[in-house]
């Protein structure tokens, strides 16, 4: 009777069909969530593979990096000796000459005392040995002993020896050095001079109007966020140097124009470059005075100075112009410091300025507020 009227045979049609569904739908949700997790493997894949790459490249990448930041550095020097009507190539040897010549006066400076320390090492350590050991014998706490230090790895024979090996192992490393600085002023000199023609092949390279206008807007930010914040860190920071070099020399460390220098270069280095330079005035203090709080005076004066530029001056000059992630540019000095050691904390701040420039000139709320504007 109830098969006749067909009522109950459109129910159970209608609730299979609707059983269908679910079972088909949850089949594609499964295998959308299953492709999600594989687009994601396959770019973590990619990820460590590419820093793999970079990683044993970096004998090469190093000196290419450098220059290429070097280069944007300069790039609102180089446009302006080319409104002035001087060509390209020209503009990158003045550049590259003026650069160079600067790293030559700055070697100069620290070839003799790096030579004079080199030959006292002997001297120094012994000195720091006589000082230290009656230090470790009042500080019971740490059971350590002068005995410690007479025989095994920690004894005075295997430190000097030790203090040797290291002197080898640098001049060791002198002419891979040399090759890559020889690296790094061919691809300055390139870059800046095909700096043009590789913008316009950038921009051209993309289709439509607005991604080329984009380009060009972050091409341009890029330029004027690093040319600027480097020559305002240049002033704030040399000024920083020479108040060290007073701090040194008041404090009565020896070549206090030395640790001037050290402190000028180190502050380009955020949060590592002043925590070594605070520990190695620490140290000379130590070493040279024989109370503690006459060889702790010079580190902390310095690191006072210096916290009062980095939290007062350098916001006050800079304004909001460029405001720089601490967070972020931390983790990017662990993170290249891991990866290319010293020459990577230095890149740390410059590859960080650019990728926040990037992200800031690609916010939807940033262009749209940009297309409001009157014309």
């Amino acid at each position: 009777m109830h098969d006749v009227s067909g009522k109950p045979a459109e129910r159970r049609l209608l609730q299979g069909s609707l059983d269908l569904e679910k079972d088909l739908s949850e089949g594609r949700s499964r295998r959308y969530g299953l492709d999600i997790a594989s687009a994601w493997a396959v770019i973590g894949i990619f990820a460590i593979m590419a820093m793999g790459v970079v990683y044993l490249m970096a004998p090469i990448l190093i000196p290419l990096c450098l220059a290429v930041v070097t280069g944007l550095i300069f790039g609102v020097a180089a446009e302006k000796l080319n409104e002035l009507g001087i060509p390209p190539l020209p503009t990158a040897l003045l550049l590259a000459g003026l650069f160079g010549t600067g790293l030559f006066l700055v070697a100069g400076l620290l070839a003799d005392p790096i030579a004079q320390l080199a030959s006292n090492a002997p001297d120094l350590v012994r000195g720091a040995y006589d000082r230290i050991t009656p230090l470790f014998s009042r500080l019971g706490w740490l059971n350590i002993r002068p005995e410690t230090f007479q025989g095994g790895q920690m004894s005075m024979d295997k430190v000097l020896e030790n203090t040797g090996s290291i002197l080898s192992i640098l001049s060791a490393s002198l002419t891979p050095a040399l090759l890559q600085g020889m690296i790094f002023f061919a691809a300055l000199v390139l870059f800046l001079s095909a700096r043009l023609k590789l913008r316009q092949m950038i921009i051209l390279s993309f289709p439509r109007r607005s991604q080329r206008l984009t380009t060009i807007r972050i091409m341009n930010a890029i330029d004027s966020a690093l040319g600027y914040y480097f020559a305002t860190a240049s002033l704030v920071y040399a000024a920083l140097g020479v108040v060290t070099a007073l701090i040194t020399w008041g404090g009565g460390l020896a070549m206090p124009a030395l640790w001037g220098l050290f402190a000028f270069l180190s502050s380009f280095v955020p949060f590592l470059g002043v925590t070594l330079m605070t520990i190695a005035l620490a140290t000379a203090g130590l070493l040279t005075h024989d109370t503690v709080v006459m060889g702790l005076l010079p580190a902390i004066g310095f690191f006072l100075v210096h916290l009062t530029m980095e939290n007062l001056v350098m916001p006050a000059v800079m304004g909001k112009r460029l405001e720089v992630n601490a967070f972020i540019i931390f983790t990017a000095i662990i993170f290249w410091t891991w990866m290319w050691g010293a020459a990577g904390a230095m890149l740390a701040l410059p590859l960080s300025i650019i990728g926040m420039t990037i992200a800031d000139e690609l916010r939807p709320a940033k262009r749209k507020a940009r297309r409001s504007l009157p014309g």
